[in-house]
């Protein structure tokens, strides 16, 4: 069914002992963030809201009214008071008198900032003449599930009256603009009564002279479709019925995790993409059943969905009863090349002019019976978004195909929206995309000093980064602090022993997962050991073998095999220890084993060269500051063979180094940077210390 149960029926959560003391444009905010809370009110991004409150001039100190509306590019859930657009409402009366026509109106959004109040900075939305032209102080525009499946239904006028009557009308398919303010204009000049109106195929808008009225009536608005969807959809199959079944949970997630990574190989042309896996009931019901394919192929209707979603999905051949991934394997690059060449004559059909040139022609989504739905895009959020705006456009296909027939926005309307010359303006001011954008990293020992200040310095430049390590609850506390800082979307934790094969080879299936694939590998887990050799026992020096050597073939054949399969290229980093060039005293196993890290890495850069994957080394020496390794009996053990005490090994570390400087994670996370982005694109078997300067370490 469209909407949830009774049960769960939308919260009224207004407060009216907080709203008090609140302004009317605090009180837009509160009202704003109330309703964004709840994706079945309006999806991420979607929707606006406005008041028309009385202000100060700033210039003449008269009393003007003032509209306050969702600026450009929002979200009413987040939204803060920086927010808003503040436009004077008797200059945008005043368009009125500018304007040429249909033909003329993207030009109107050209006179938008000279209505600006207050000199705000911020941008006015393309739907800002809609909340000036109704005359009524509070206005929001929502979309939810339940109101866009009467709109996008072939009859969606006499569902509208079927279930509102005269309390709310409906508007035929306009695209958002000018001219579809002038219609909402006069459709409440024509119905004064009325409390809103249903868009075709877009959403709903909602007004009344007061906040909480305004917040009340749209919630009584939606619940009521709600409710009335519940009942008549209550008795029938959702999309003609199911003809899969699901495989179990673990099933579908190993399959998405087979697929994703040479998916993201396709679509990963101009720039590298990050997928998001979804599974969830309602992906599910309408990938499995018998209408899915017919309903895909008509697209989705509101232009909210469309551009997030693109044009439709991609439905992967895949028979859950008979589940043969290699086969989908074999079969997916011509599924991926034929979508491209439709997407192609879809906009051979549709451009116009001065139409954009044609973007990237790939599916944004990928329906798997049986399984569930991909998304990609170029970063993790956006790739969550989408999915999250084709579960709405799925609910919306329920609906409208329960009670009338599902119709998707018709295709000259929806290339026009989406190569809307405005919307490339939009696309073109965007910032450019950071070093990292895009790629996804594997950081082992991520909990410890030198593996979450590389997963810092990654985030900062746009990666997304897993990271991998063996102490729960130290992996939990850097993983926060890391969300904290850079958004939940971008960090993935992974309790995974590098010398455990199994261990390895299952963190590489949630990576592809969870982010579609890998372009970095770090290798950094370790630990270190200090004996004479006469009292170095086999199970110690086994032990720095097996973590120091065995470990990182283990990660790194791992990798090169989702390198291999995904085809663009990677890089792998091995943070191995100055100790691996220069003999230390009483550290034979250690530094043996660091020894073999390094060849192993030039090894593999001879490997990885042919299909563009680069292996390269960061030495380091003495990092003492957040080091796990430092914590333990090395720092006893060295301090013994150095003759000093805890407190002086730092300072003896730093006198000994050529130019008198410590070590820090930062530092090596620098370098670890450098090897990993394109600033470095020339470069694989090569080492680079990061130790302050030890003639003995030098490589040549």
């Amino acid at each position: 069914m469209t909407t949830a149960p009774a049960t769960q029926r939308l919260e009224n959560k207004w407060d009216d002992a907080r709203a008090a003391s609140m302004s009317e444009s605090e009180k837009l905010l509160y009202r704003s963030n109330l309703l964004g809370s709840d994706k079945r009110i309006t999806n991420y991004g979607g929707g606006n809201t406005s008041a028309k409150v009385m202000e100060t001039d700033p210039l003449t100190g008269d009393t003007v009214e003032v509209l306050w509306v969702k600026g450009s590019g929002g979200d009413v859930g987040s939204i803060k008071m920086d927010g808003f657009a503040t436009l004077y409402m008797d200059k945008l009366n005043a368009l009125r008198g500018v304007y040429r026509g249909p033909e003329f109106e993207d030009e109107m959004v050209g006179f938008l900032p000279h209505c600006t109040f207050n000199l705000n900075p911020r941008a006015a939305s393309i739907d800002t003449p809609l909340h000036a032209y109704v005359p009524v102080k509070h206005v929001d525009h929502m979309h939810p599930d339940a109101i866009i499946a009467i709109a996008a239904a072939k009859d969606s006028k006499a569902l509208t009256q079927t279930i509102f009557g005269d309390e709310i009308g409906w508007l035929p398919w306009k695209r958002p603009g000018y001219e579809l303010g002038l219609w909402l204009s006069d459709f409440c000049a024509k119905n004064p009564d009325a409390k809103g109106v249903v868009l075709e195929s877009h959403g709903l808008f909602t007004w009344a002279d007061d906040a909480r009225e305004c917040y009340d009536l749209t919630l009584a608005v939606i619940q009521k479709a709600m409710d009335w969807f519940a009942v008549e959809t209550a008795s029938k199959a959702a999309f003609g019925g199911a003809i899969h079944t699901s495989l179990p949970a673990e099933a579908r997630r190993a399959t998405a995790a087979r697929l994703m990574p040479a998916i993201r190989g396709m679509v990963s042309g101009e720039q590298h993409m990050v997928g998001h896996f979804e599974d969830s009931d309602a992906v599910l019901e309408f990938v499995n059943a018998k209408d899915m394919e017919r309903l895909a192929a008509l697209g989705t209707s509101c232009p909210d969905h469309f551009l997030r979603t693109k044009i439709r999905p991609l439905v992967v051949s895949f028979d859950p009863a008979k589940p043969d991934v290699e086969a989908t394997l074999a079969g997916l690059a011509d599924e991926v090349a034929a979508y491209r060449e439709g997407y192609k004559a879809y906009y051979e059909r549709c451009k116009h002019d001065n139409s954009p040139g044609l973007r990237d022609p790939n599916a944004v989504v990928y329906l798997v019976p049986g399984v569930g739905m991909i998304t990609f895009a170029k970063d993790k959020a956006t790739a969550r978004i989408s999915a999250e705006f084709y579960v709405n456009a799925i609910n919306v296909m329920r609906g409208a195909d329960a009670v009338s027939e599902y119709q998707g926005l018709p295709e000259q309307e929806a290339f026009d929206i989406e190569y809307w010359l405005l919307e490339e303006a939009k696309l073109q001011r965007m910032p450019a995309p950071k070093a990292l954008a895009g790629r996804v990293a594997l950081v082992t020992g991520g909990a410890g000093g030198i593996g979450s200040a590389t997963a810092e310095r990654y985030l900062r430049e746009g990666a997304c980064v897993m990271l991998a390590d063996i102490d729960d609850a130290a992996l939990a506390e850097t993983a926060d602090n890391l969300a904290q800082r850079f958004s939940p979307d971008v960090v993935r934790t992974v309790n995974m022993n590098v010398t455990d094969e199994d261990a390895v080879i299952a963190a590489y299936a949630d990576i592809a997962a969870e982010f579609g694939g890998v372009d970095i590998l770090v290798s950094n887990a370790g630990i270190a050991s200090s004996a004479p050799i006469e009292e170095t026992t086999l199970a110690l020096w086994n032990k720095n073998m097996s973590i120091l050597s065995t470990g990182y073939f283990l990660v790194s054949r791992e990798a090169f095999k989702l390198f291999k399969v995904q085809d663009i290229g990677g890089s792998v980093v091995f943070v191995a220890s100055k100790n691996g060039l220069a003999a230390s005293p009483n550290a034979s196993a250690y530094c043996t084993a660091k020894a073999s890290e390094i060849h192993l890495a030039r090894c593999l850069a001879l490997e990885g060269a042919p299909m563009g994957v680069r292996v390269n080394v960061v030495n380091p020496d003495a990092v003492l500051k957040g080091s796990k390794i430092w914590q333990g009996e090395w720092l006893d053990q060295r301090a013994g063979t150095y003759g000093t005490d805890k407190d002086g090994l730092e300072a003896m570390y730093r006198d000994r180094s050529m130019l008198k400087r410590s070590v820090f994670p930062e530092d090596i996370a620098e370098a670890a940077y450098f090897l990993a982005s394109d600033l470095s694109a020339k470069s694989t078997g090569n080492i680079i210390n990061v130790d302050a300067g030890n003639v003995q370490a030098f490589t040549r």
